[in-house]
């Protein structure tokens, strides 16, 4: 009689944890794809910004140059995020990670403050720091030596 209730309670924890264990992965897979599972709206985007100056700018500071008051008295060496080399080996996913996990002294952002979407507009927000999602600069044509200047207009003298 208990060779029946054994076998039915290991079959009963066996199929309980593989069903953990498929919840587990689904919550991953975001993480996984290094994608953000829908497109990143203006508001979503707009959200990302708020989110990254209530969670992330006193340490990584507003421009993300990671110099904020707080870095440099705890000690703290940050990437500099205005930097376009600081991130170039860096995957989405791995930020992604990085941001849901936490690591050394920085904690993690949980779930319940962001969701996937929003740490995923929050990347692309960090990734921007650097410029990467700016115009570039329209060159200013070089003057001539030879040819002076145009004089500035001066207004009519009544």
């Amino acid at each position: 009689m208990t060779k029946p209730l054994i076998l039915l309670s290991s079959m009963m924890l066996f199929v309980f944890s593989v069903s953990c264990a498929n919840v587990a992965r689904s919550q991953e897979t975001p993480a996984a794809t290094g994608k953000p599972a829908g497109k990143l709206s203006p508001e979503l985007l707009t959200k990302a910004k708020k989110l990254y100056e209530i969670d992330c700018a006193f340490c990584h500071n507003s421009n993300g140059d990671g110099k904020s008051d707080a870095a440099t008295s705890m000690s703290l060496k940050l990437m500099d995020w205005t930097d376009p080399k600081s991130l170039a080996g860096k995957t989405d996913a791995e930020l992604f990670a990085t941001i849901r996990k936490g690591k050394d002294k920085m904690p993690p952002e949980d779930a319940s403050r962001a969701k996937d979407d929003e740490v995923w507009a929050m990347i692309h927000h960090i990734r921007g720091m650097a410029g990467a999602d700016k115009p570039a600069a329209t060159p200013v044509p070089a003057t001539s030596t030879d040819t002076p200047a145009p004089a500035a207009p001066t207004a009519p003298t009544n």
